[in-house]
């Protein structure tokens, strides 16, 4: 069968209410048991592997499969598909093939956290590239010059800097050799505990404004579903850990000023 035909739009529609039906029982499931991986690393999550191999295996899947459907495609060089793929492949090329790299210490990450991973960025690979590639009627080149697509592509590269920025704070809070633990405090690190996962769920936020889509609504719901509850418990671990100067700095989990 052919990828054209492999899916109506009515089918495809009820993939998507299914996913975001599982996205919405892991946003409640994730605020009872804290993901194992991080700075919640738990030996009860199984046997854990080196995590710049573990990021690599987890974040390639989607890389791949939006590569693949936009090959299989006859919208492979169409301009606007060919711009967003391009914007969604540019994040998922820094994911996989640059940030594992950036990482620093010997850090872990449980199998069976990775291999959930493997799952949602192949649905999720599936679900952005069959909707660009091979349902949507929409993505001419007058798209480009739409309110929505600039709005949206201004918002994904502004989630895009505030992520990579949060990203580089982390990762240099310690000199080497230091081994204490210390609240960051620069950039969006002064309104919230969780400044990279803000600049991620700004960053999809803009992808689903810029292709004004229901796949990616789900994307954003589901990157909220995970990271949100992961948030809470940085944020309860930091008040804990960091009493003395954490109350007065007045800060939140993830949303600037409210949440």
């Amino acid at each position: 069968m052919e990828l054209s035909n492999l899916m109506s739009l009515e089918q495809f529609n009820y993939l998507l209410w299914i996913v975001a039906g599982v996205g919405l029982l892991v946003f409640i499931c994730l605020y009872f048991v804290e993901a194992g991986y991080g700075k919640m690393m738990s030996s009860k999550w199984g046997p854990a592997i080196n995590n710049k191999v573990a990021w690599v295996l987890m974040e390639c899947p989607v890389f791949l499969v939006m590569l693949y459907l936009w090959i299989s495609s006859d919208r492979t060089w169409d301009l606007t598909p060919l711009v967003i793929f391009g914007l969604f492949e540019f994040h998922y090329f820094q994911r996989t093939f640059i940030f594992p790299l950036l990482l620093k210490g010997k850090n872990k990450m449980p199998i069976a956290i990775m291999a959930s991973g493997i799952l949602f960025n192949l649905v999720n690979g599936f679900i952005q590239g069959y909707w660009i590639f091979f349902l949507s009627d929409q993505y001419t080149p007058d798209w480009l010059t739409t309110p929505q697509f600039i709005f949206g592509t201004l918002i994904f590269f502004t989630g895009i800097a505030i992520n990579w920025h949060s990203d580089h704070v982390i990762r240099n809070l310690r000199q080497p050799g230091d081994t204490k633990h210390y609240l960051p405090k620069k950039g969006m690190y002064a309104y919230v505990t969780s400044a990279n996962y803000f600049g991620e769920i700004v960053e999809w936020a803009g992808f689903a404004i810029l292709t004004w889509s229901a796949a990616g609504l789900v994307f954003l719901w589901w990157t909220c579903a995970n990271l949100v509850p992961r948030a809470n418990s940085i944020y309860k671990k930091y008040k804990k850990e960091f009493a003395d100067e954490f109350d007065e700095k007045r800060l939140k989990r993830v949303f600037p000023l409210v949440y």
